[in-house]
C-alpha cells in the first residue's frame, strides 16, 4: 500500500484532510469541562442540547470558523458525537464513508434513505451530492500518538464519490494511507465522504476526540437538521 511521506503536511485542498495545531488549545478546559458528565465507558455519544458548546461551534467560533472558511457564513454545526477511547472500550472501525445526517424528524423525501434512529436522534442516508457539500472537524481533547489508534483516512478519495463497498479496499491502497496524529487542543477537518478507519490501539489511553459535522445547504422537501 501506498505511504505518503510524512514529512508532507496535508491539505484539506489538495487531500481532504488538514491539521490546525493547537486550534483550540485555550478553550481546551473549558471544553473538557463542557463534556466531562458525559458517561465515560461509551465508544460514542451522540451530543445535543449543551449550550454551552455551542459558542466553540458557531462560524466565528475556535472550531466552527475552521468550517465556515471553506463552506461559508451560513455554515452551522449539524452533528456531534464524543468519541473516548480507553482500555475498556477499545474498538476498531473497518474502511468506510460517513452516509448519514441527522434530522429533527421522519419526512419521505425523494433520494433518501433508509432511515435509522441511534442515540434517539433519527438519522438517514442523503443523496450523496449532499455529503459531499459538508465538511467534518475533529477537536482532539487528548493527545493521540500512533500506538492509541489515531484516525486513519485515505487522502483523495473523497474525490471518488459514494465507493461501493468491494470496491473501498481498492481505493484505499490507490490513495494510500495516513494517520492523524494529534496533540490535545489540535483539530482536524476533513470532507465528510472521505474514506477513514481505526484501529484498536496497541497501548490504550484516555483519548477523546469531539467530532461535529458542519453544512451550510437547507434540507428539501421540509427535512430540518437536528443540530447541536
Amino acid at each position: 500500500m501506498e505511504e505518503f511521506p510524512l514529512s508532507a503536511p496535508l491539505s484539506f485542498q489538495c487531500d481532504g484532510a488538514q491539521r490546525f495545531c493547537g486550534a483550540v488549545c485555550g478553550a481546551l478546559d473549558c471544553l473538557q469541562a463542557l463534556l466531562a458528565h458525559l458517561p465515560p465507558d461509551r465508544a460514542g455519544i451522540r451530543i445535543r442540547g449543551i449550550d454551552g458548546l455551542r459558542p466553540y461551534l458557531a462560524g466565528k467560533g475556535p472550531v466552527g470558523s475552521i468550517a465556515a472558511a471553506i463552506l461559508g457564513p451560513r455554515t452551522r454545526a449539524v452533528r456531534a458525537i464524543l468519541f473516548d477511547k480507553t482500555a475498556d472500550t477499545n474498538w476498531s472501525l473497518a474502511w468506510h464513508q460517513d452516509r448519514t445526517i441527522c434530522v429533527r424528524r421522519k419526512i419521505e423525501v425523494d433520494g433518501f434513505g433508509p432511515w435509522t434512529t441511534k442515540g434517539g436522534m433519527q438519522h438517514v442516508a442523503p443523496p450523496f451530492a449532499l455529503l459531499a457539500h459538508m465538511v467534518t472537524l475533529r477537536v482532539h481533547l487528548d493527545p493521540v500518538g500512533p500506538d492509541n489508534a489515531p484516525l486513519l483516512i485515505a487522502p483523495g478519495s473523497y474525490r471518488r464519490g459514494k465507493v461501493p463497498t468491494k470496491l473501498v479496499g481498492e481505493v484505499v491502497r490507490q490513495c494510500g494511507v495516513r494517520a492523524c496524529l494529534a496533540e490535545a487542543g489540535d483539530v482536524w477537518l476533513y470532507a465528510t465522504p472521505i474514506l477513514h478507519a481505526s484501529e484498536a490501539a496497541s497501548n490504550p489511553v484516555h483519548r477523546r476526540v469531539l467530532q461535529v459535522d458542519f453544512a451550510a445547504d437547507d434540507l428539501p422537501g421540509g427535512l430540518e437538521w437536528l443540530g447541536v
